[in-house]
């Protein structure tokens, strides 16, 4: 079954995700008005700068349409700075977030951008070895809550989790040649069609 996957391209890393997603069997376009969000079966919301991004949902009127593409159950994962638009709490700030996934995250919470640096992580629902994740400037999640869970961590530290048809993770699967990760959502995506 082919899927139609929106990526978020308002600002960021989105053409990564798209070149990504476009190796896999779905069609995976950018997307950055309101009606082209709502046209696609799953959404991804890519790294970047999180302030930036929220600035822009909210001038062009695309946080409400993310929000009714949640209400209609189709999934939206948010990478990196994804991620914090996603949850309902960020760690000592009130910038604007869509606000739809009960995690806490932590900005910028591995270091500036010199402090990137690459790990494998085992990711609960992808079978064989761990996932490579690439960690740029990267948040984590401080806590989940209800019903979300959480697929894997790095150390101590949250980095990835889901909720129903919300996926958040503090890496980029995009920019390395393992599309499990994305599998894993096109199969989120599949479902929520499917149903």
């Amino acid at each position: 079954m082919s899927v139609r996957i929106g990526v978020l391209s308002l600002q960021g890393d989105f053409l990564e995700h798209v070149r990504a997603l476009a190796k896999l069997d779905c069609e995976a376009v950018p997307v950055k008005t309101p009606t082209a969000v709502m046209s696609c079966d799953g959404l991804v919301i890519p790294g970047g700068e999180s302030t930036t991004i929220g600035k822009l949902c909210r001038r062009f009127g695309v946080g409400d349409a993310i929000r009714s593409v949640h209400e209609d159950h189709k999934p939206i994962w948010g990478t990196c700075a994804g991620a914090i638009l996603l949850a309902k709490e960020i760690v000592a700030s009130n910038q604007w977030r869509l606000g739809l996934m009960s995690i806490e995250v932590a900005r910028n919470a591995f270091g500036r951008q010199v402090d990137s640096f690459e790990t494998d992580v085992a990711v609960e629902g992808i079978a064989g070895a761990a996932v490579r994740a690439v960690f740029i400037r990267a948040p984590y999640i401080t806590r989940v809550w209800d019903d979300a869970q959480v697929l894997a961590r790095y150390e101590d530290k949250i980095v990835m989790a889901r909720q129903d048809t919300l996926l958040a993770s503090s890496f980029h699967p995009e920019l390395t040649g393992d599309r499990r990760v994305q599998e894993y959502f096109l199969g989120m995506v599949r479902q929520s069609v499917g149903d």
